[in-house]
């Protein structure tokens, strides 16, 4: 939800941090603005750009595979999906939203790596316009907050 009150986060630092980021090109001039305002917010953060590897897929669908793959490799501290769904005329939307979504918490639960979903699924292209910014940084700070949460945790 846009604008909700997100609590306050602990002081983050992603300095020692790999992170992997993959973005659907599928309405690429917004997921484009996604990446832009993540890789900003990781730069922020301490996240060096050597320790970033970002890589780029067809859609929203083809992303948890990109994630796994990613994932697999066990080189990452923390994943990030980017990608943006607008609702059409047909049920594809939820089909699209529905499938991206489980596929990219599957690949978190199964190779027990956070991944900030930052796969915006909206009505139209103004309600993207309009969260392009937020979601796009939001994503970087919970990969790094799940990051250093998990490895306290272990």
């Amino acid at each position: 939800m846009q604008g909700a009150d997100k609590g306050q986060a602990p002081s983050l630092d992603g300095k020692d941090l790999r992170i992997g980021i993959v973005q659907a090109r599928f309405n690429e001039a917004i997921t484009g603005k996604l990446a832009e305002n993540c890789l900003a917010q990781l730069h922020d953060l301490g996240v060096a750009s050597k320790h970033i590897q970002h890589v780029t897929v067809p859609g929203a669908l083809e992303v948890p595979l990109a994630l796994q793959a990613l994932a697999d490799g066990e080189r990452f501290d923390a994943l990030i999906a980017l990608g943006c769904i607008i609702r059409g005329e047909t049920y594809h939307f939820e089909l699209v939203a529905n499938e991206s979504g489980a596929g990219v918490t599957r690949v978190s639960l199964d190779y027990q790596v956070p991944v900030a979903n930052a796969i915006l699924t909206v009505e139209n292209e103004a309600q993207a316009w309009a969260r392009v910014e937020e979601k796009g940084r939001d994503a970087a700070r919970v990969a790094v907050e799940m990051a250093n949460l998990l490895e306290d945790l272990s």
